[in-house]
């Protein structure tokens, strides 16, 4: 299986079929990251939509200066601060792309929901496996979306040992939820 890292270069290439892969590998991940952020399903779902249109048409934007999956939530991050800011959702990149807004059904919204909610005993047996310090310096970063100098005068470490707990911590948590897949 190739990384996301991999993916994304291909992607960078014009392989379609590469993006679709990231695509797929992370669709969900960002709909429950986003639907915790967000009062309605269906705002996730666009926000979701706008992130990968801007993946898709930028992913040469990765340089490859940490994980794939930091730059794809930075960027559904700023998507969502766009959004929340001028309290409405952005489509700019889903417009460049030509792609037309999904209007949502009941079933539509309650697969949204489930999305959001996939993964979750995994998720939190995958974090459980992780050594405490790792595992505070994971959540510290990708969930409460703190600094990496707060969180290394919090655990009392370098910003560099910060760096590689949250790079080491994500890429055995994808290992634990791929092996359980």
């Amino acid at each position: 299986m190739q990384t996301d890292e991999e993916l994304l270069a291909r992607a960078a290439r014009g392989d379609g079929e590469a993006f679709g892969a990231f695509y797929r590998r992370h669709l969900d991940p960002v709909i429950a990251y986003l639907r915790r952020r967000v009062p309605a399903p269906e705002h996730a779902f666009d926000l979701a939509a706008e992130t990968f249109a801007i993946v898709a048409l930028h992913p040469g934007d990765f340089r490859g200066e940490g994980p794939a999956t930091a730059w794809l939530y930075g960027i559904a991050r700023n998507v969502l601060r766009s959004s929340l800011r001028r309290r409405r959702i952005e489509a700019n990149a889903r417009r460049r792309l030509g792609v037309e807004p999904t209007p949502l059904d009941d079933a539509d919204l309650a697969g949204v929901e489930e999305r959001a909610s996939a993964g979750g005993p995994a998720l939190v047996a995958a974090l459980e496996q992780l050594p405490e310090p790792t595992r505070r310096a994971l959540l510290a970063r990708v969930v409460e979306e703190r600094t990496y100098p707060e969180i290394a005068a919090e655990l009392e470490c370098s910003e560099h040992v910060v760096r590689q707990r949250v790079h080491r911590g994500l890429a055995r948590m994808r290992t634990t939820l791929e092996e359980s897949a």
